[in-house]
């Protein structure tokens, strides 16, 4: 069993670039699990790497027949459209908000690895092309300048 601290770190290096298969060579887990980690991160944050598998209690799933509710009880969901992952949202506004900050603030970290990822490619390319400027010499001719 992993503790929460370590998935976390292996997800945070895993965002930043690190390749898959070298991370989980280095930390000893099947590349599966870093991206299962990595998958339940994004979705509920760190809250989502301790959680047990199988269906989760007071959450309903779209597809769920009329009837199939959650346990007896205050309501946990509000009527409405479902989010991406097929579940319903919260009936609390607090929790809503949380949810939409930590999924904004993992939507900034990856765009932010994916500009970090551009800036590099392009001071690459921006270097290639000024090597290539300075080795260039007159361009050369099949013909014969000779009559």
């Amino acid at each position: 069993m992993f503790t929460t601290e370590f998935k976390e770190q292996a997800v945070l290096r895993l965002e930043a670039g690190e390749q898959g298969t070298a991370l989980a060579a280095e930390l000893g887990v099947r590349r599966k699990l870093l991206y299962d980690w990595r998958k339940a991160w994004r979705r509920l944050g760190v809250a989502g790497l301790n959680r047990k598998r199988g269906p989760k209690p007071g959450l309903l799933r779209s597809g769920d027949p009329p009837g199939a509710a959650a346990p007896a009880g205050p309501p946990l969901l509000v009527d409405g459209p479902a989010d991406r992952q097929g579940l319903q949202r919260p009936a609390n506004p607090l929790t809503q908000a949380q949810l939409r900050i930590a999924e904004l603030e993992r939507l900034v970290g990856r765009q932010q690895v994916d500009l970090d990822f551009f800036r590099r490619a392009l001071r690459l390319t921006d270097a290639d092309k000024v090597a290539d400027k300075a080795n260039a010499t007159a361009p050369t001719s099949t013909r014969s300048s000779r009559p």
